[in-house]
C-alpha cells in the first residue's frame, strides 16, 4: 500500500457508516473500518480521531458556516432572521448527499452514546450563533432566545425531513429542508404570537 491514498477520508467516512449500519456503532472497531477501506489504522487516525469522529468531522465547518451566514446578514435583520439565514444555509447544506445524510441519521439514532454526541453538536451550533448575534450588538437574553429557538425549529424541521425519507415532494423527488426548516420557523413565530383571550 502506497503512502499516499487519494480521498482516504472519505473511502473511511464511507466504508465506516456501511459498517456501523450493517453491524452497529459499537460492535464495529477501527480496525474494521480501515482494513474494509483498504487502509491502515495509522491512516485512519490521520484523518480521525476515534470512531465516533466519523459521523461528527463536519462540526467545525458547520460552526463555520453559521456564524459566517449570520455575520452576513443584513445590519437590518432581525436577530431570528439572521439565525434563520444561518440555519437555511445549513439545511441546504445537507439537501447535497440527503442519503448519506439519513443514513447517518439512522446510525446515531440507534446509539445513545451518539445521540449524546449530537446534543453537545446542536448546543455548540446555539452557542456559536448567539455569540455570533452578539457580535452584531443583539443583547442577551435576546441573542440567545434566538439561537435556540432557531435550533427547536431546525431540529423539528430536520426530524420531519428524515422521517419524510427521498422523493415524497411533488415532482422534484426530494423534500425540501430548507423550505421545512422556514415553514418550523414561521408556526414557532406563530405560536409564540398566540395570546389566551381573557
Amino acid at each position: 500500500m502506497g503512502r499516499w491514498e487519494p480521498n482516504a477520508r472519505g473511502r473511511l467516512a464511507e466504508t465506516a457508516l456501511k459498517l456501523y449500519a450493517e453491524q452497529g456503532f459499537e460492535r464495529t472497531t477501527v480496525t474494521e473500518i480501515a482494513e474494509a477501506a483498504g487502509l491502515t489504522e495509522r491512516t485512519f487516525f490521520r484523518h480521525f480521531a476515534d470512531k465516533r469522529e466519523v459521523l461528527f468531522y463536519g462540526t467545525e465547518m458547520a460552526l463555520d458556516m453559521l456564524t459566517h451566514a449570520i455575520e452576513q446578514a443584513p445590519a437590518s435583520a432581525s436577530p431570528i432572521d439572521a439565525v434563520g439565514a444561518a440555519l437555511d444555509a445549513f439545511g441546504a447544506f445537507f439537501q447535497e448527499d440527503p442519503e448519506r445524510v439519513r443514513r447517518r441519521d439512522a446510525v446515531v439514532s440507534a446509539s445513545t452514546e451518539l445521540r449524546e454526541r449530537e446534543l453537545v453538536k446542536l448546543d455548540a451550533f446555539t452557542s456559536a450563533m448567539a455569540r455570533a448575534l452578539r457580535e452584531r450588538g443583539t443583547p442577551e437574553p435576546a441573542a440567545s432566545l434566538a439561537a435556540e429557538a432557531g435550533i427547536a425549529a431546525f431540529k423539528v424541521a430536520y426530524a420531519r425531513w428524515v422521517a419524510a425519507g427521498p422523493g415524497t415532494t411533488g415532482g422534484t423527488g426530494e423534500q425540501d429542508l430548507p423550505r421545512l426548516f422556514r415553514a418550523s420557523l414561521a408556526e414557532l413565530q406563530e405560536v409564540l404570537a398566540e395570546r389566551p383571550s381573557v
